[in-house]
């Protein structure tokens, strides 16, 4: 995609480090470390625990090693972090989705409350639209006036159902009472692929801040 337009809007997404309620033992890490990303490979939230890790890695002396658990919007991979041993050695590498996603599906296997420590607020990222050069549209106003003109014709990619990018492409489309459908996939990556491709010539996604 040689031109790239970014729609943005004022909406945010956190990436954060959590693992399962844990006693630190003396001299940790002793052995390699599993770090879970609940999405796809290739978005910004897999981005960032791969250069967590990195760092991790060289600064601790243990590997780090990132694992991407994607499916069901993040909930496959957080709940099994949160039925992982308490010991330390599994983190979880997620989003917003983790106190997001209990109040929009029926049911979770995991509370992110009860069952995860929070260890860092390691990333943040602004929301965007990105739009296909094929897609007519320079402004976020264009972009309205195209959709309404072409009811049923567009979509948008999201990294999954109930994420940060999701939600936002949903108040967009209630506000402006807008007939566009919504394409769920395993993550950024995937989503980003899509919208490279013309597949969903509109996408939301999460672009780093600084």
């Amino acid at each position: 995609m040689k031109r790239r337009q970014f729609l943005k809007l004022s909406a945010a997404t956190t990436a954060g480090l959590a693992m399962p309620h844990v006693a630190w033992g003396q001299g940790y890490p002793t052995r390699p470390v599993r770090m879970i990303v609940p999405f796809g490979p290739g978005g910004p939230t897999d981005v960032a625990a791969r250069m967590i890790a990195q760092k991790l890695s060289e600064n601790l002396g243990r590997n780090f090693v990132v694992e991407n658990v994607a499916g069901a919007s993040s909930n496959i991979g957080t709940a099994q972090a949160a039925k992982a041993a308490a010991d330390g050695y599994t983190i979880l590498v997620t989003v917003n989705n983790l106190v997001i996603n209990p109040s929009l599906f029926d049911k979770v296997s995991f509370d992110p409350y009860k069952d995860f420590d929070p260890v860092a607020l390691a990333v943040s990222f602004s929301s965007a639209f990105a739009v296909h050069p094929s897609v007519p549209a320079k402004t976020v106003k264009e972009l309205i006036g195209l959709v309404k003109a072409n009811p049923g014709k567009y979509s948008y990619a999201s990294p999954g159902l109930g994420t940060p990018s999701h939600l936002l492409g949903e108040q967009f489309r209630v506000t402006h009472k807008l007939d566009v459908v919504h394409v769920p996939y395993g993550g950024s990556g995937p989503a980003i692929t899509a919208a490279i491709a013309g597949h969903t010539p509109i996408q939301t996604t999460s672009t780093w801040n600084g």
